[in-house]
């Protein structure tokens, strides 16, 4: 049987359609949803860089009682708990000054970023006599260094691939955050340091949740007390590498050195990302300079004295990401 479809009835189908289209476009441009990857920052100038996303108030309290070790990736971590009984995942090594500040960098322009929290000297009750990793820098007493604490009050239910992901590829919050990367130096960008958060409701939350590898080289580099948190290294890195009509390409992340051959596991996995730090619409490039342009001198120091920097460390660091946001805007 032959079906006729009038002039009209067609009309209408292809009005519903395209209108059904634009809405799809529309909520992938503007990431909202069910899925949850920016958010309006508002009054970017009024925001606190110097607690970042948990404000004051969410900031743990001793004494700790340690809870069990953490193994997943490259840097030592085990959870503690406080003495309000919230649960806080410490991290040692080099990453934890680094992540401290690049948490509130990406909160402060509305990404989604961990409660971070950096302490120089931390004791945890109860720790064991042996821990797989780190164990040298845990003096016998529990007293530990330079650490990073992590509220773990949401649940991980999964990752999120940069490539072809369903939701945000292609939006200009998505190229927002890839420029953020290439303005923190985080090179580490493997599809595993991106987490799906749930915190008891409905809504996902996405966000990078590893962001220790930044502030030091364009990408995976020997020595790794070069490659993260390094004031040097970070100063002499290039930043913008190609400006086109309509996009721009950044030199984060670049290849790893081929000494890491010998950590076929390592290359390999940071080999293909190059792409990330490439094409971006310069449009895109230019919004989000835009709001990084709202944050002033003093909040972006707060966010390196958060770390606990040096004065001088929080101002060459400083002067490193003021230069960037200026380069952003002059696109």
């Amino acid at each position: 049987m032959t079906v006729r479809i009038r002039p009209l009835t067609f009309g209408l189908v292809m009005v519903l359609t395209l209108s059904a289209t634009s809405a799809v476009k529309e909520t992938k441009n503007t990431a909202s949803g069910p899925e949850q990857f920016w958010q309006d920052p508002g009054d970017i100038a009024s925001r606190d860089l110097f607690y970042g996303p948990g404000g004051a108030e969410h900031q743990p309290h001793g004494p700790y009682v340690f809870e069990k070790e953490d193994l997943n990736g490259s840097n030592p971590k085990f959870v503690v708990k406080d003495r309000d009984g919230v649960k806080c995942k410490v991290k040692l090594g080099v990453e934890a000054r680094p992540e401290t500040v690049a948490t509130r960098l990406v909160w402060a322009v509305g990404y989604n970023a961990n409660e971070d929290y950096f302490l120089p000297d931390l004791r945890v009750e109860n720790m064991p006599a042996h821990l797989h990793r780190g164990q040298k820098m845990i003096a016998r007493d529990g007293s530990m260094h330079n650490v990073r604490l992590k509220r773990e009050d949401q649940k991980k239910v999964g990752d999120w691939p940069w490539r072809n992901d369903p939701f945000f590829a292609g939006s200009r919050q998505w190229n927002g955050l890839r420029v953020m990367m290439a303005l923190l130096n985080n090179w580490d960008l493997k599809d595993d340091n991106n987490s799906i958060y749930k915190d008891g409701g409905s809504e996902k939350i996405y966000m990078v949740s590893d962001l220790g590898a930044s502030f030091g080289t364009t990408g995976l580099h020997w020595p790794l007390s070069a490659a993260k948190g390094n004031l040097h290294s970070y100063t002499h890195s290039k930043f913008i590498r190609h400006v086109r009509a309509d996009s721009v390409d950044f030199y984060v992340p670049t290849r790893p050195e081929m000494l890491y051959l010998v950590h076929p596991h390592d290359f390999f996995a940071h080999l293909h990302l190059r792409w990330i730090g490439e094409d971006v619409p310069r449009t895109d490039v230019r919004w989000i300079g835009s709001l990084l342009a709202h944050l002033s001198d003093r909040q972006i120091q707060d966010a390196f004295r958060a770390a606990g920097y040096s004065p001088s460390e929080v101002e060459g660091f400083s002067r490193v990401v003021e230069r960037r946001i200026s380069m952003l805007n002059e696109l």
